[in-house]
């Protein structure tokens, strides 16, 4: 099993942390192109809750979120190799081209940022975006990651996704074609999604040779529609995974990922303000324990993540 940790070790030469940045960019979700109400399960901060305010400049952003993570860090770390900076909140390729060279520019611009990555929708990605990030991936890495979450139909609808499952396909192969490595979000435990309905979105990611994949267990936030939903929702409806109900659908799906597939997430963990289930999911050592537990017990790798 490839995880980010290791991935980073060996593109970059050392230790890696991700920055979380905001953009200042909405979503075709929200403004009222596709709905105004967001993805059913989006925070306010459009999923971007651990990021700094988008009233400060990226440079800003930067400065602020370096001193946080260096207060984590040993003295003289001499395993550091630098940053990722993570364009994280709402739609991340939203705005004129123009807007977007100026803010990723001066990201990369900063000698501590190792490359960036970007989370967008794929129906948010023209070709003369397509172009501008192929452009700075020749400078520094540029990472793309796409919220396909599901690629079932009645699932993607009641999510508000907003696009088909083509849309997500072609964006792929254009992003590939452009070189430009793709990581693909997936949420486990969707409302009325079988084990087997989850495994079929796994395999059809994984077919689309993506450089990486995200595996993101469905939690529930707080003023999010979600929210509303999960506590009208008869427990026959929809009841949230429990921990072992989680292993065991991580442990389906891990041997089918190949092994130079980057596993960027193996969990989730929503702000803890504002986290209403499942609870057991806000003890983030808890949850990494018990994998590591499982994987011991198992052929898989511990994980690093």
């Amino acid at each position: 099993m490839l995880t980010a940790n290791d991935y980073y070790r060996t593109r970059f030469g050392g230790k890696v942390y991700r920055i979380s940045l905001n953009g200042g960019m909405s979503c075709p979700n929200r403004d009222g192109t596709l709905d105004t109400r967001g993805c059913i399960f989006c925070s306010r901060g459009g999923s971007g809750d651990f990021a700094a305010p988008s009233a400060l400049s990226v440079t800003e952003q930067l400065t602020v979120a370096k001193q946080k993570v260096a207060a984590k860090l040993p003295k003289n770390n001499a395993d550091f190799a630098g940053y990722l900076a993570y364009f994280q909140a709402f739609t991340n390729t939203y705005a004129p081209v123009p807007y977007l060279a100026r803010i990723f520019e001066e990201a990369l611009a900063d000698p501590e940022v190792v490359g960036l990555s970007i989370a967008t929708r794929p129906d948010c990605l023209s070709e003369d975006c397509i172009n501008l990030l192929a452009s700075l991936n020749k400078r520094k890495p540029i990472y793309v990651e796409l919220g396909l979450q599901t690629i079932h139909e009645e699932s993607a609808t009641f999510i508000r996704r907003g696009y088909p499952l083509a849309i997500y396909d072609d964006a792929v192969s254009r992003l590939q074609a452009a070189g430009i490595p793709v990581i693909t979000h997936v949420i486990l435990g969707l409302p009325k999604e079988t084990s087997a309905d989850m495994l079929a979105t796994v395999r059809h990611v994984i077919s689309g040779n993506v450089h990486g994949i995200k595996l993101q267990l469905l939690h529930i936030l707080q003023d999010t529609d979600l929210a509303d939903y999960y506590e009208a929702a008869d427990s026959s409806e929809f009841a949230c995974m429990s921990l072992d109900a989680y292993m065991d659908i991580l442990f389906s799906i891990l041997p089918l990922i190949p092994e130079d597939t980057v596993i960027y997430r193996l969990t989730g963990d929503g702000p803890k303000r504002s986290l209403l289930a499942p609870l057991w999911s806000a003890d983030k050592k808890k949850v990494l324990n018990t994998l590591r537990q499982r994987m011991e017990r198992s052929s898989l790798c511990n994980p690093k993540c």
